[in-house]
């Protein structure tokens, strides 16, 4: 049995009968759990709560939705200006979500949640279009398998389930340790391509100590239940680097492990990605100073910053830092006098260097001053 019909099959199931076995223990903000339904509550399976690191007003895609929890506390969170939209393959877990949602929207007085059918890693193909399409035009030999391929890929272009830089935070709670191994990395460009510019990723997932072995991955049991399709924990967040992502960071990794099988610990993580690092390089004299504690960084652009060191950096990366969770961790120098736009030349954003201070003064700036205000007021000297 292939890993992913193990994985619909048991979800199936689990949107019938609660199944303890797919859940980590975790605390959700009691608030928000009032107004859901407990047949959503008791069908929900997952290991962190990616909703408590949301915005009001965002746009949210849930990845792997469910019987709808996550997204139902989403909806809360970012309130009647915000949309959540909940992606599922399972037709069971959909119509729990679906049969709920109403009950939710008229207990919050505002409907902002919508529930499709898809795949994770496909999130351009949908699967109800799919399914209409199929029952007129039925797979009955290779040519029709061929035509259904054809159709497929048309309606990922025509009809997209998510379209392309239309959500300003993908989360997901457990799922993307479900995908196959072959389509993981597909999975992190979806979540890459859906997000807009500026974007972020907040995903809980299960991840490994150690790489898991052949054989565990051959478990269906094992895998359906979030354990032989783990990343290493390392390579998970690799996924959000090679997808194109910066300020990739941990916001939780669980200390004890969920489960420990053949000595190889699975336990929860939360990280965090974001998008907004594409574009130009232009130069307009600006310089940061990373502040510490660390002697030296490196960025996920190949900048070597060393303590204290004024360093040239484009525009681009100049206001990147500007934004959380880069901040607090630099001093900015603007130049002196701005460099207008149509003025700035291209800038070689390689290896960081760096930058005299001459270049954000200006080289003619001569200017001498009077002794500025010191630390105690001016009250009594400086030193």
């Amino acid at each position: 049995m292939r890993a992913e019909s193990a994985v619909k099959n048991r979800y199936a199931a689990a949107a019938k009968a609660p199944e303890a076995a797919l859940c980590c223990p975790v605390e959700y903000d009691r608030r928000y759990l009032e107004i859901i339904p407990l047949e959503v509550i008791e069908k929900d399976y997952g290991c962190g709560d990616p909703s408590r690191y949301l915005k009001p007003g965002e746009t949210v895609l849930d990845l792997g939705s469910g019987a709808g929890k996550i997204c139902f506390i989403a909806a809360q969170v970012v309130g009647p200006k915000g949309r959540v939209i909940g992606v599922d393959m399972t037709d069971e877990m959909l119509q729990v979500a679906r049969r709920n949602a109403p009950v939710v929207a008229e207990r919050l007085g505002y409907a902002n949640v919508e529930f499709r059918k898809g795949r994770i890693q496909d999130l351009a193909l949908d699967l109800e279009i799919l399914d209409a399409e199929l029952e007129k035009h039925p797979v009955a030999n290779a040519n029709t398998f061929l035509r259904a391929q054809e159709l497929a890929a048309d309606l990922r272009i025509e009809h997209p389930l998510v379209e392309t830089e239309c959500v300003d935070v993908v989360v997901s709670n457990c799922v993307l340790n479900l995908v196959e191994p072959q389509e993981k990395r597909q999975l992190f460009q979806e979540i890459f391509r859906v997000l807009r510019k500026g974007g972020r990723a907040v995903i809980s997932d299960i991840v490994s100590d150690e790489d898991v072995p052949q054989a565990m991955q051959q478990d269906p049991t094992l895998w359906s239940g979030c354990i032989s399709g783990a990343l290493r924990e390392d390579l998970f967040l690799k996924g959000f680097e090679d997808a194109g992502f910066y300020a990739i960071r941990l916001l939780k990794r669980d200390a004890e492990p969920w489960r420990t099988v053949e000595g190889i610990e699975f336990r929860s993580v939360t990280v965090e990605a974001c998008k907004g690092k594409q574009g130009d390089c232009w130069e307009l004299n600006q310089a940061v100073i990373y502040r510490g504690p660390f002697r030296e960084v490196l960025d996920d652009d190949g900048h070597r910053l060393r303590r204290g060191e004024r360093v040239a950096v484009c525009d681009k990366t100049f206001h990147l830092y500007h934004n959380p969770p880069y901040t607090e961790h630099f001093e900015f120098i603007e130049p002196r006098v701005p460099v207008k736009p149509e003025e700035a030349k291209p800038f070689a954003c390689g290896p960081a260097r760096r930058r005299h201070p001459r270049e954000t003064k200006g080289m003619e700036y001569r200017a001498t001053t009077r002794p500025g205000q010191c630390c105690d007021g001016g009250n009594g000297g400086c030193c």
